[in-house]
């Protein structure tokens, strides 16, 4: 490789980078604060999702749970059966059940975090939600257009 090749492919190289490297930038047309109908709007969730997304965990989890089981019964009969033969097969596939049986547990124990986690989400999410709307209210319920700042600053 000739060094002209060598400083044109580092300045190719540079270009690239700096056009990755525009992450913590507004648009250049302008915009304000977050989510004003730009690509790269905040990150959104909406409840909806979310619990679309727990029971799809939980959905999943029922599904391996009764799925990953189908084999364990036999598999458990054949070892001890192969073990009471006198062949050492019976004992490796014990092992094998077994440590099938633990990471069975641990993936339906992860899917059961997930969709829990989902579901504590939407119930702390509309707690926050209701928490900010009744403090932005005066006593007699209706919206408060001036920043409680100014009742401090009397």
């Amino acid at each position: 490789m000739a060094w002209d090749e060598w400083e044109q492919l580092k300045a190719q190289s540079a270009d690239r980078q700096s056009a990755k490297m525009q992450l913590n930038q507004l648009p250049a047309e302008g915009g304000g604060g977050g989510g004003g109908g730009s690509s790269d709007a905040d990150l959104v969730v909406h409840d909806d999702q979310l619990g679309k997304r727990g029971n799809m965990a939980y959905d999943l989890r029922e599904k391996f749970r009764v799925d990953s089981d189908f084999a364990r019964p036999s598999t458990f009969t054949a070892s001890v059966d192969l073990f009471n033969d006198g062949l050492d097969m019976g004992s490796a596939l014990l092992e094998l059940h077994d440590a099938w049986n633990t990471q069975t547990q641990t993936l339906k124990e992860a899917c059961a975090h997930i969709s829990n986690h989902l579901d504590f989400t939407r119930a702390q999410h509309a707690k926050d939600e209701v928490h900010i709307q009744t403090g932005m209210k005066d006593a007699a319920g209706h919206l408060m257009t001036v920043s409680r700042i100014n009742d401090y600053m009397k």
